[in-house]
């Protein structure tokens, strides 16, 4: 028998063909992986580009927030994987976080945590160590810009309130929200998220500056302070 060819999109029935249903049925009609594909192209010899596509899905727990952690070289670890085809996703990765953020600022108001959370989402996915940030808004809630107050290690970071303050008044902000992710994934506030927060809290009454929620983002999640009435 002659050597297998590989699994090219051209070659598969219709129905299978995810380009073609994307033309078909639109793009809410397709699966992680047969997104993935249309990147791809084509699989190797042993799958198509639908089974190769979940397979790198697999590695990545199903979840598209750890795909994005991939490096060029985690991708070249499979088969039919070259170095295009690795970059194809990156880049398709990158403009989906993006656009998350874009959302946030087209709306340029923030309403409530799940706000807060789809625009530092875009921040600190791919952030590997504990960082803090501070939103600053206007007295309509609209975003002003959103600043970095420290970068800490793996397990900790440091936020100085009278920095926070400072900042807040040289940008004529009237209201804060303050976040910082855990790179463990655990949202949890520990003893010194509490105290800290309490802390800015009262700072801010002083200063006539409404801090208005405080964020733990961790593995695609978030804990809102303002949610569990902690502010």
């Amino acid at each position: 028998m002659g050597e297998k060819k590989n699994h090219s999109i051209k070659q598969w029935a219709e129905d299978d063909r995810p380009r073609e249903k994307l033309l078909l049925k639109g793009k809410n009609a397709l699966s992680d992986a047969e997104l993935i594909a249309i990147l791809l192209r084509s699989g190797n010899k042993e799958a198509t580009a639908v089974d190769l596509s979940k397979e790198i899905l697999e590695k990545a727990k199903n979840n598209l927030i750890e795909l994005s952690k991939f490096t060029t070289n985690d991708f070249l670890t499979f088969k039919g994987i070259g170095e295009a085809k690795a970059l194809s996703i990156i880049a398709a990765l990158e403009l989906g976080r993006r656009r998350r953020s874009a959302e946030v600022i087209e709306k340029s108001s923030i309403s409530g945590s799940k706000d807060v959370f789809n625009y530092f989402m875009a921040i600190v996915e791919d952030y590997k160590y504990e960082g803090f940030w501070v939103l600053l808004l206007n007295r309509a809630n609209k975003i002003i810009k959103h600043i970095q107050i420290s970068d800490g290690g793996v397990s900790g970071t440091i936020a100085d309130p009278k920095k926070i303050f400072k900042l807040s008044i040289e940008n004529g902000a009237s209201g804060i929200v303050l976040c910082h992710n855990h790179p463990s994934g655990n949202i949890k506030p520990s003893e010194q998220d509490l105290k800290l927060t309490k802390k800015i809290v009262e700072g801010g009454q002083l200063l006539d500056i409404n801090v208005l929620d405080h964020l733990i983002i961790g593995d695609n999640n978030f804990f809102s302070f303002a949610d569990e009435n902690l502010i």
